[in-house]
Formats: C-alpha cells, structure tokens, sequence
C-alpha cells in the first residue's frame, strides 16, 4: 500500500536577534565616528584660509647687570632678561600657559622665569620682563672650571631653557594647541654686561 508523500516543512533558524543597546552602542560610536572627521576637515579648512603661523616666545634682549663669584665657588647673578611672546598671525588669536622657563650656567639653575596664561591678539606681541637676582649659589666642580675659564676669556655664558604651551584660536570652537619649546645659549661681556647679538626664538 502506497503511502501517502506528506510534504515537508523546513524550518530557518533566524538565529537570536541583535540586542538594543549593541544597536545603540554602534550608532553612538557612528556619530562620534562622523563628528571626528567633520572636526578634522573643518581644522584643516580653517589651516589651508588661514595659514596660521605659531606662536613663539622670543629672547628680545638681556644684560649682566652684576656677577660675583667667590673664592668658595659660589655665583651671585644680577641679570635683566626680556621675552617677547609673539603672535604674528594676522587673523587668529593666540594664548599662551605653562610658561616654565630656568636660567642656567652649564647644567646649574640660577633663577626660573614663570608667568601667569594670557592672550596675544593677532599680529601683536606681549612684553615679558624678568629681573633676574639670584642669591649665591654653589657651584660643582665642573662649573667652577668654566667658570674660571670664561671669567679669564671675560666673556661668560649663560643658558635660557624651557617651555609653553601656545594656542591659536579662530573663532568660537576652532584652536590649537601646541609646545614650543626655547633653548638659548647668551653669552655676556664681563667688562659691560651686554650680550652677544644672537637669535634665540622657540621651535615646536
């Protein structure tokens, strides 16, 4: 006896359904993902009408005013140090922060030079006046050696190092920060406490 053919029935296993919150966990990282690029072209935009320099600070000028150096070694300075922090952007504001700077003589701090955030308005610069008087300080035994050297040479060198944060703004919501950073040899004539003409301006 024939049995009847009974037609079968398949059955697609549709497999467990994404969970809402992996929906909304993508479609967050998708908008951030989008917000990302539009920020980064809309910098680049600004970059390429704009053409921003970078803001910098400047060593404008700088004078030995008094050196005492004893037969114990020690280094008594009394130096006037003035430093342009310069914005020469004609259409882009600048700021500058974290203005940390040391004098030094061959590896020894003399003084630190600080100042507190302020802005520089496009194309203008900020006077920044340093009246440097240390108190006597010990010198190593290699500092004592140049030291004595320079003082026979009767010209003696001192070091300016150190960094800022700088950022130029345009607008509300577009800026950019950097670190410029300055390292600056002076060199001083004992005899008139001027110092030797040199360029001395912070890179990045």
């Amino acid at each position: 006896m024939d049995q009847k053919m009974r037609p079968q029935r398949f059955v697609m296993d549709q497999g467990q359904r994404t969970s809402p919150i992996i929906w909304a966990v993508g479609i967050i990282c998708t908008i951030l993902s989008i917000g990302i690029i539009v920020s980064g072209v809309a910098v680049f935009t600004v970059y390429l009408i704009y053409k921003p320099k970078m803001p910098h600070l400047v060593v404008n000028e700088a004078h030995l005013n008094n050196l005492v150096y004893t037969q114990y070694g020690t280094l008594d300075v009394d130096m006037s140090v003035i430093i342009l922090a310069e914005n020469t952007n004609n259409k882009a504001d600048a700021s500058f922060s974290d203005v940390s700077l040391a004098v030094q003589f061959h590896g020894v701090d003399i003084a630190r030079l600080q100042a507190y955030p302020f802005e520089v308005y496009r194309n203008n610069s900020q006077v920044l006046n340093y009246p440097v008087r240390s108190t006597p300080i010990p010198l190593d035994q290699f500092s004592k050696a140049e030291m004595e050297k320079e003082l026979n040479k009767g010209v003696v060198q001192f070091g300016i190092y150190g960094k800022a944060r700088t950022r130029w703004r345009v607008g509300i919501f577009i800026s950019v920060k950097f670190w410029t950073r300055l390292s600056c040899h002076l060199q001083f004539f004992i005899s008139n406490g001027t110092a030797v003409a040199r360029d001395c301006s912070s890179h990045y």
